[in-house]
């Protein structure tokens, strides 16, 4: 079959689009002249189009077996079902590297499709970064991943996936996070493209945020999406390990984060543009450390895909030159960026930049606990390893002043404010929390006050949200029926607020529940045998064989008693026909939890078995909340004010009128 030199050669040709998307526009730019600026737009589209074409013979290849190139032949089956023969296309280095570009490439025909309302020497410089980018990383795929490399001779069949990725989880999670991550390029096309010009003004911070926005909510959706794949592929009952790889994905969302709120003041007021600019930088300068440390063979981990060094290099020299290029034009440049607008500490911009203090300072928390057991590694310092104590007792502290803040922020006004007033008109919100604080120590685990201290600032993040919203529309200030239709009157971006931090409310008292008050069991059951874990009562019936499409599985079940009737639980350990085995938890959701049951290992000749069985509660409460978050993230991005022009600048003397954050 030809389809794979098709890819191949369309590969190639994108090289050379990018090429000269990246420079022709550029020149084009400084010296005026609009023809060479108007090849940024027709190039990337046809970047795009080109690497679509080669993603699309590369899934061809898989979908149809062919096993005559060798990537089909390492990570695919012919009993393979087809969703993971479709995602085994990116469940390997080369074929994920294509993804990667594909997704850059899919951004810059983004902008330039709908970038009509951007300056055009920003949106040539802006394309012409992006080509750049992507000049770099198409570099890497046909000099040291080629992912259309033949096979002689042709196997008979391939060596299968990693049973691991033959996951529903796992075979969506790549792509959204890759439209996260790799959607922070976008913020650094637009942060080197201002530094070129000199000018980051709020027009740029508007025109930044809708990018921003979206890759933060594709990112959170990946993030949770691939620790619900841990959560219940991997059997060990948790959601989250501070894997290394982990917090390669971690680190863009924390600095996305910051972005998204450091983007508003620049555009609101006029300031911190020269922080925003430096902010967009560093968000894609940790999305590119994440491809490196995936793939440079510094870890070992079911995350990464590679472990060839030369590769590492490559990558390596491309971070070192985008983001040590980009840097060193902020150094040049940067001083430049001074804003115009001024305010006092206490005051929305002074809340939001301590929210860009805290998140940024989490983000170095954490990058220093994922980079140095690696930097003393390859100084032959010795082997350590930095694991969730040092997580926990350095990333929680910080996080709790946010919280607190996130409560307070969005109700104080712009310019200047007054911290006793706005914290009074929480009475009743603090008042809640506290007693839901209260209610978790005495009702729940008087043990563990931490715990409840958890539970207080979830309450307060919610009720504060929801004082918040009340505000806005003046309730029991105004009949109810206006109150009514300024609910419905509300921006899009401001119900994206909300429901962002009433999600990430919700998360904590998930986050917080299932942390301390998980309870747990661990034995060997024969059938018959019942277990009592967190009140509930599993019983063991046994377990017998079962075929699947690609596989051979032990099939356990477990009847549990929860007060409301039974409930069925049958967990598998499957045994894939090529490679590997997988252990499948059974998981049965509640409102107040999850019931949670692994079959392990057989023991004795008697139909016993190893079992961990499980009640996490309120697990389920942190998908919602995630879900939440997700979708306020959309609802943002839908409001119509972020597709049309920058703001017009106050007149003089104008009287700033105080808004709730966007």
């Amino acid at each position: 079959m030809m389809t794979a030199e098709l890819g191949h050669f369309a590969l190639i040709l994108a090289l050379a689009a990018a090429a000269l998307q990246g420079t022709l526009p550029l020149i084009g730019a400084q010296r005026r002249d609009s023809v060479w600026m108007s090849v940024a737009a027709p190039a990337a589209i046809l970047q795009f189009l080109l690497i679509a074409v080669s993603f699309w013979a590369l899934t061809r290849a898989f979908v149809l077996s062919d096993f005559s190139l060798m990537i089909v032949a390492m990570n695919s089956h012919t009993a393979k079902p087809l969703l993971y023969k479709i995602s085994g296309v990116w469940g390997n280095h080369e074929g994920s590297m294509l993804l990667w570009v594909l997704v850059l490439a899919l951004f810059g025909a983004a902008i330039a499709l709908f970038g009509g309302n951007l300056r055009p020497t920003l949106k040539v410089r802006v394309l012409a970064v992006q080509g750049l980018l992507g000049l770099g990383f198409l570099a890497f795929i046909l000099f040291t991943s080629n992912p259309f490399e033949r096979l002689f001779p042709v196997p008979v069949d391939g060596r299968d996936l990693n049973p691991l990725l033959q996951d529903p989880g796992l075979a969506f999670h790549p792509p959204l996070l890759y439209l996260g991550y790799v959607g922070l390029s976008t913020t650094f096309s637009f942060a080197v493209a201002a530094l070129i010009e000199g000018r980051a003004d709020p027009a740029w911070a508007r025109w930044v945020r809708p990018w921003t926005l979206a890759s933060w909510t594709f990112l959170t959706g990946g993030i949770v999406l691939g620790s619900w794949w841990a959560y219940y592929e991997l059997g060990w009952g948790g959601w989250w390990f501070w894997d290394p790889v982990e917090n390669a994905s971690f680190m863009p969302w924390l600095a996305a984060t910051a972005l998204l709120h450091s983007a508003i003041v620049s555009e609101k007021r006029d300031a911190l543009k020269g922080w925003t600019v430096f902010l967009a930088i560093v968000a894609f300068a940790f999305s590119l450390l994440g491809t490196f440390l995936v793939r440079s063979g510094v870890l070992t981990s079911v995350h990464a895909f590679a472990s060839d060094p030369s590769r590492g290099v490559f990558i390596l020299m491309l971070l070192i030159v985008s983001v040590g290029g980009a840097f060193a034009l902020y150094a040049w440049r940067g001083p430049a960026l001074k804003g115009g607008g001024l305010f006092r500490p206490i005051s929305r911009e002074g809340g939001l930049v301590l929210n860009n203090f805290l998140l940024t300072a989490a983000a170095a928390a954490v990058l220093l606990g994922t980079v140095y057991p690696l930097i003393l590694d390859v100084l032959n310092a010795g082997k350590i390893s930095v694991g969730a104590p040092y997580f926990n007792s350095v990333f929680i502290p910080m996080m709790v002043p946010l919280v607190l803040a996130m409560g307070i922020g969005p109700l104080l006004n712009w310019k200047r404010s007054e911290l006793g007033p706005t914290a009074y008109r929480l009475k009743v919100s603090a008042g809640l929390a506290v007693l839901a604080g209260i209610g978790a120590w005495l009702f729940v685990d008087r043990a563990s006050a931490l715990a409840a201290f958890g539970v207080f600032l979830a309450a307060w993040l919610m009720f504060a949200t929801l004082h918040e919203l009340a505000v806005r529309i003046h309730l029991f200030g105004v009949p109810l029926g206006e109150s009514w239709r300024r609910l419905r009157r509300q921006p899009r971006a401001r119900w994206g607020m909300t429901l962002a931090h009433g999600g990430l409310a919700i998360v904590i008292a998930g986050m917080t529940a299932s942390s301390a008050w998980t309870a747990e069991s661990i034995q060997v059951m024969k059938p018959g045998d019942r277990v009592d874990v967190g009140g509930h009562v599993f019983t063991f019936d046994g377990a017998r064989e079962v075929r699947g499409p690609n596989y051979a599985a032990t099939r356990g079940t477990f009847r549990v008693d929860s007060g409301g009737g039974g409930i069925v639980l049958t967990p598998e350990k499957r045994f894939y026909d090529v490679q590997g085995q997988t252990t499948e938890a059974a998981i049965h959701p509640t409102f107040l939890g999850d019931l949670y049951a692994v079959l392990g290992d057989p023991r004795g000749e008697d139909g016993g078995f190893v079992t961990r069985l499980y009640f996490n509660p309120l697990v389920p409460w942190m998908w919602a909340g995630a879900f939440i978050m997700v979708l306020g993230g959309f609802v943002s991005l839908s409001d119509r004010r972020h597709r049309v022009g920058a703001p017009g600048r106050q007149k003089a003397g104008a009287r700033a009128v105080p808004a709730p954050a966007e």
